[in-house]
């Protein structure tokens, strides 16, 4: 055999080794890097977006923590800007939360009382970025979110007094937007506007209109090409709502944007994820085709609970957001989205009385064609969104116990739906390009957190505090955070033994902004198996 021959297939023969690694990304080198600029410290928006992106091999840059934004301190606009500056050579692409580098964090940006001024100047340094900088930048920012009602310090104080009679206003006034209101309604709308105080209504309503203005300033940066890709998440919301309406007005200002360059996305949490995702698909020039197939019942028609759209209005929504495609069947897609709704498109949260360890003919039945898809070969990603706020226990226990559970290729049920359905599609989608291991360790943090602390211990610890008249604790735990953890991590524990797939789990959980809505979960290496 000549040199030639004998060159030609010692070359095939290199490809063909690295042809799977290259396919899967799974191989052990490191891929690109990706700096990343959270909205603030929460796990949800730092910390497991960060393993995400690791696990499935890519290099990831993020600011010190002591920049961002707690549960006890505004992010530093400055010293982020600075930290930016500093590390943007060393990436391939940028996720940067604006909300972080204008207002200091999420919930600066419903609070803060900078000047009009003060937020443009903070917003024109973005404006040079693209141009001293070879890196596609992707950002993301947020609609002010219009709760019925709010508590703690993530609103202004007088929330948790008139928050309710704020939502009632804003209703009337996006319903007189949009169609206009009939005198019973015009008169209550002018009630409210004559009984709210005067000073907290205007407070509220101008804050609003400086987070607008940045918002609209923002999709001018976009149409200037200033950023790769540019998403406005709407935050909790309602059909009718201020939020609701700013998102109206957005999209008709923006009508000759392309969803190539910008969307107005449903939720607000999952944007990071969703931002690095599709910053790695595009630079792997990777489409996934997602097949969205939902449990028997209301479904697609489903109306969230936080939320202006239905999940068949906002699912395709954050498909396209990761630079995604919608399949059509199973057989056709990359990942099956497999959503649990409830059968009668009422959610509640995951602490109602309703959310029992028994399990509905619904849920047998969705479960049995789960199992038809993996036995086909289908890789499923779970968004348990059936309830709001944590996993619905009837339909998780028996997942678990035929066995299915441990199938999947990601599970995720935290906050919202929205929020939910994000983080799924971006497990989903990268799990093929992770060790097998750690795509598990990913899914028992979900389980861990979503099912048995969110649907099942949070329950628990509500109740230990009223009982001991701590009620202001769920949103602050200060001196009751050492019993709390005690139970809680007790009852995480219990669950966990029960079910295969974390019955040899060591792990710790804590409470990183003082409150009963979020954990963060630590797993520690494992049990040895006796």
């Amino acid at each position: 055999m000549s040199l030639f021959y004998k060159t030609v297939i010692q070359i095939t023969l290199l490809l063909l080794t690295l042809l799977p690694a290259a396919i899967t990304g799974a191989s052990d080198r490191q891929r690109e890097t990706m700096l990343f600029l959270p909205l603030d410290n929460r796990p949800v928006c730092s910390s497991y977006v960060v393993k995400t992106m690791e696990a499935a091999g890519y290099k990831v840059l993020v600011p010190p923590v002591r920049y961002l934004a707690s549960y006890n301190r505004n992010g530093s606009p400055d010293e982020l800007w600075k930290w930016l500056l500093k590390s943007a050579p060393q990436a391939d692409a940028a996720v940067i939360s604006t909300d972080s580098l204008i207002y200091g964090g999420l919930v600066a940006s419903r609070t803060h009382r900078e000047p009009q001024t003060v937020l443009e100047q903070r917003l024109k340094r973005l404006e040079t970025l693209r141009d001293q900088f070879d890196v596609k930048l992707y950002a993301f920012s947020t609609l002010m979110r219009t709760p019925r009602a709010s508590f703690g310090a993530v609103e202004p104080p007088y929330y948790a007094k008139i928050g309710p009679a704020i939502f009632r206003y804003s209703e009337l006034c996006d319903s007189d937007d949009l169609i206009g209101l009939s005198l019973k309604d015009s008169l209550t709308k002018k009630a409210l506007e004559t009984n709210l105080p005067a000073a907290d209504l205007q407070d509220w309503l101008e804050r609003r209109q400086k987070n607008l203005n940045i918002n609209s300033q923002l999709t001018q940066m976009a149409r200037s090409n200033r950023f790769h890709f540019l998403a406005i998440g709407k935050d909790d919301n309602a059909p009718l709502s201020h939020t609701h309406m700013e998102a109206r007005k957005l999209t008709q200002e923006t009508y000759d944007l392309t969803q190539r360059t910008f969307q107005i996305v449903p939720g607000v949490d999952q944007l990071g994820l969703l931002l690095l995702t599709r910053a790695g698909n595009e630079i792997n020039r990777y489409n996934p085709r997602i097949y969205a197939f939902y449990a028997e019942g209301w479904g697609p028609r489903t109306l969230p609970q936080y939320s202006d759209m239905t999940l068949g209005q906002s699912v395709p929504q954050q498909i396209l957001a990761i630079d995604g495609r919608t399949a059509t069947n199973a057989e056709n897609a990359d990942i099956v989205l497999a959503l649990n709704t409830p059968a009668d498109g009422i959610m509640m949260d995951s602490t109602a009385p309703s959310n029992q360890f028994f399990s509905s003919p619904q849920n047998r039945k969705y479960i049995g064609q789960l199992k038809q898809l993996l036995d086909s070969g289908s890789k499923i990603s779970l968004a348990d969104v059936a309830y709001s706020n944590g996993a619905d226990n009837g339909f998780m226990n028996e997942l678990a116990k035929t066995e299915q559970l441990q199938r999947l290729s990601a599970y995720n049920g935290w906050n919202t739906a929205d929020n939910t359905v994000g983080f799924a599609i971006c497990q989903g989608v990268l799990a093929p390009q992770m060790q097998p291991q750690e795509a598990e360790k990913l899914m028992r943090i979900r389980i861990i957190d979503d099912w048995y602390y969110q649907a099942n211990a949070r329950r628990s610890a509500t109740a230990f505090l009223d009982s001991k008249k701590q009620k202001a604790a769920v949103y602050l735990l200060g001196a009751c955070e050492k019993p709390v953890h005690e139970l809680t991590l007790g009852i995480c524990r219990d669950l966990a033994g029960r079910y295969t797939i974390t019955e040899k789990t060591n792990f710790d959980i804590s409470f990183p902004w003082n409150r009963l809505f979020e954990i963060e979960v630590d797993l520690k290496k494992d049990k040895k198996k006796s």
